[in-house]
């Protein structure tokens, strides 16, 4: 058996988002002990998943892990992927294919956001209030996942407030979610984008964050969740035991 692993980022239209998702992957790759490993994108940027899944083929593969670079269990993870596979696997039917989760609610992750805020802002004030930024879906399970990252994160850094938006597909949306946080509260909005990468949809909040600085609110822009080394573990224990799953409640005193 030669395994291959094909990690699947989202894709965007965005050159620098792109670039910085596959850095992020070629640094993986170079953890990850297998003798096959492409980087593939669901949409958007290429290369697409059937060219990276065909290459791991060409390469030799007889049994291929699929990686989805994705926060949350949603649309993409439910129907997208396996989609895209579905021709591949009627294709090559003596080529073992695996997909591996999402990477779920998971403590060290709202542990990584709280340090992430910290090392941007410093001391974090019982005043201060967090707008979580995701990306957004129709699939009732990201407004679950979001109420428990939500309450994980408010523990963490003891704020007096912790409110959720996106940035599409599902409300409040980012535009109202910043309006009604900057409203209602005295001290700083720390605003945390639970993405993983640059992007179009990152670029969207940088630009609010820049005019609402520049008209004198005090508000700061937390980096993307993949600056903390912490993604870069858990993409490597995906690839490195497949269907491993380490989904925990976010919810712990600390």
């Amino acid at each position: 058996m030669t395994r291959a692993i094909l990690y699947v980022g989202h894709g965007t239209r965005s050159k620098k988002g792109a670039e910085e998702a596959k850095g992020f992957l070629e640094r993986v790759i170079a953890r990850v002990d297998a003798p096959i490993q492409e980087i593939s994108f669901l949409e958007l940027t290429e290369p697409y998943i059937p060219a990276g899944f065909e290459r791991c083929v060409e390469k030799g593969a007889t049994e291929i892990t699929v990686v989805p670079i994705f926060l949350l269990t949603a649309g993409h993870i439910k129907e997208d992927i396996p989609e895209a596979l579905a021709g591949l696997r009627l294709k090559y039917p003596e080529v073992r294919v695996e997909i591996a989760p999402a990477f779920g609610v998971q403590e060290r992750i709202v542990d990584a956001i709280s340090e992430l805020v910290t090392a941007t802002v410093g001391k974090v004030e019982a005043a201060d209030s967090v707008l979580l930024v995701g990306r957004g879906s129709s699939d009732p399970a990201i407004h679950e996942a979001f109420s428990q990252i939500r309450t994980g994160v408010g523990e963490r850094l003891g704020v007096s407030r912790v409110d959720v938006c996106y940035l599409a597909a599902t409300t409040p949306l980012f535009a109202e979610g910043i309006e009604l946080i900057s409203s209602e509260v005295a001290g700083r909005v720390l605003v945390v984008p639970y993405l993983l990468f640059a992007g179009l949809l990152l670029s969207e909040v940088e630009r609010e964050v820049r005019k609402r600085k520049g008209g004198g609110q005090d508000v700061l822009l937390i980096e993307p969740l993949s600056r903390h080394e912490v993604i870069q573990e858990i993409v490597v224990e995906r690839a490195t035991v497949s269907g491993k799953e380490e989904t925990r409640v976010a919810t712990v005193n600390h």
